[in-house]
């Protein structure tokens, strides 16, 4: 059993050496490639093992086996080698394109996704897509090939601690620039699994799921819940999600591979480029489960997909739209969203409300602290839980307060499942709380929502904010972590302007 505790710092070492790794982002992007194949491999021998006629869709000279496994006899590739086949090989046949030679004969076919090609092997491809290789040193590379090899992923024990050490390469994605936008802390995901109470048969879908953190805690739920071959299967069949960015999409087919989902359900896609008008009921799902992105606007092409009355640019508006049209009758959601869309008074914000009120049941909001997402982001965000099961008659309001002992949550102090626990026990004995003068909790008719409070679902906000007065290492925490949201919001920014720039040049 290799030494797991170290398996990142020892990786993380390895490539601050190469000249091709940029910080943590890219860092991140390259391990992902090739844990996602290592996890691959081996769910194929498991594969191979349980279906006679099974054949890999990744050509015999590229899977994992056959060119990163290093039986130490001296045989396997590396430096120029390895970087030559990594580079001119793998890459390109993963991505779709024949390999040929000088007179243009295949020597190795890429690999090929068609609408009949199973989920298990597509995945192949489309995790393949947009992947970056960013190594310079084949020597560099095949150390952390050798150390990824060395993880034996066929031991169970081995495996469900490495699992703990995926989450730990998930969370380093916050502080990674703008790759933070994909990770929602997990406590705040375990935290609405629980709340949602997950049921065998039932289906959740995230629709900007990221690297699956949603998924991963619903699954954690429902698992306590299997009990027989028949609930195994429905557990296996149990979520759906939609991942717009290659990146995060990667790691999110990792994760599961790695949570023993055989058939992840996850799809390379925009979620939004869909007319919502369009979907039926094969299309709704029992439970949503989002954290959306929040902060940007779409394309006016996009807004086409909505009705005029709720067409906005936001695009955590958008998503709400979505999950509107795509809940089950009876079903659930619980949904993080900006403190913008509970006080905003645009049309298009306010018919989103109003539609949420008449048409569904939003029982309980759920006030966070501003420094949940810190350090990727400091917009104070908000639970909305809601369902199917008729018009809104009265909306539950709690503020969760800092914990004690806590001015803010950082990298080394994150937000903690526990620091839920007042929340929790308020859930089934819903109380009216006063604290200071100022509203903890409390309920408010929809009468007086609409009628008297315009849609503003802005209530039981925190009343005030207090100087802090930080130690010397704390206020240089604070500093940095200030530092990495101002570079992840000037990422985002170049990112469009050359998107723009991009686009005119076409």
């Amino acid at each position: 059993m290799s030494n797991l505790s170290g398996f990142v710092k020892r990786i993380r070492d390895i490539m601050r050496n190469d000249a091709g790794i940029n910080g943590d982002a890219q860092r991140i992007e390259q391990i992902a490639w090739m844990l996602f194949l290592k996890v691959y491999d081996v769910k194929e021998q498991d594969w191979e093992f349980d279906e006679e006629d099974y054949e890999s869709i990744i050509p015999e000279v590229c899977r994992w086996q056959n060119w990163a496994h290093d039986d130490k006899s001296g045989d396997a590739m590396t430096g120029d080698q390895l970087l030559d086949f990594v580079n001119n090989t793998l890459f390109p046949v993963l991505k779709g394109r024949d390999l040929k030679d000088s007179e243009g004969k295949v020597i190795i076919e890429g690999v090929k996704v068609t609408s009949e090609t199973p989920i298990k092997k597509s995945i192949v491809q489309t995790t393949f897509a947009d992947a970056n290789q960013y190594m310079k040193d084949g020597v560099l590379l095949r150390q952390v090939i050798n150390e990824i090899d060395d993880l034996d992923l066929s031991d169970y024990e081995e495996s469900h601690a490495f699992g703990d050490i995926y989450e730990s390469i998930l969370k380093e994605l916050q502080s990674a620039g703008s790759a933070g936008e994909f990770y929602t802390p997990r406590a705040v995901t375990d935290f609405m699994a629980q709340m949602i109470k997950p049921k065998i048969g039932e289906e959740m879908a995230d629709f900007a799921c990221g690297t699956g953190g949603f998924i991963t805690s619903w699954l954690k739920e429902l698992e306590k819940q299997v009990k027989t071959t028949e609930d195994q299967e429905k557990y296996g069949k149990s979520i759906y999600g939609i991942e717009k960015k290659q990146f995060p999409y990667m790691l999110c087919i990792t994760n599961l591979l790695l949570h023993g989902l055989d058939i992840p359900r996850v799809f390379h896609g925009n979620t939004l480029l869909k007319d919502v008008l369009e979907y039926t009921d094969d299309d709704r799902f029992d439970v949503i489960l989002m954290n959306p992105p929040y902060g940007g606007n779409e394309k006016a092409d996009v807004k086409n997909h909505f009705p005029d009355d709720i067409a906005s640019s936001e695009t955590a508006d958008l998503f709400m739209a979505v999950m509107m049209y795509r809940l089950k009758k009876d079903g659930r959601v619980a949904v993080i969203l900006p403190d913008g869309f509970l006080f905003g008074t645009d049309n298009a914000k306010v018919n989103i409300k109003k539609k949420l009120l008449s048409e569904f049941n939003l029982h309980t909001i759920v006030r966070m602290p501003g420094s949940v997402f810190a350090p990727y982001t400091s917009i104070t965000t908000n639970i909305l839980f809601f369902d199917r099961t008729g018009a809104t008659e009265e909306t539950w309001f709690y503020r969760l307060d800092m914990p004690e002992g806590y001015k803010h949550f950082s990298k080394t102090k994150p937000m903690k499942l526990e620091h839920f626990a007042p929340v929790m026990e308020w859930w089934n004995n819903r109380q009216a709380i006063t604290v200071d003068g100022f509203d903890k909790a409390k309920c408010f008719t929809v009468k007086q929502l609409t009628e008297e409070l315009g849609y503003n679902l802005d209530q039981c906000g925190y009343p005030h904010v207090e100087e802090e007065i930080l130690d010397p290492m704390d206020l240089i925490q604070r500093y940095q972590e200030e530092r990495a949201s101002l570079n992840a919001e000037i990422d985002r920014v170049l990112a469009d302007i050359t998107a723009i720039l991009g686009g005119a040049q076409e």
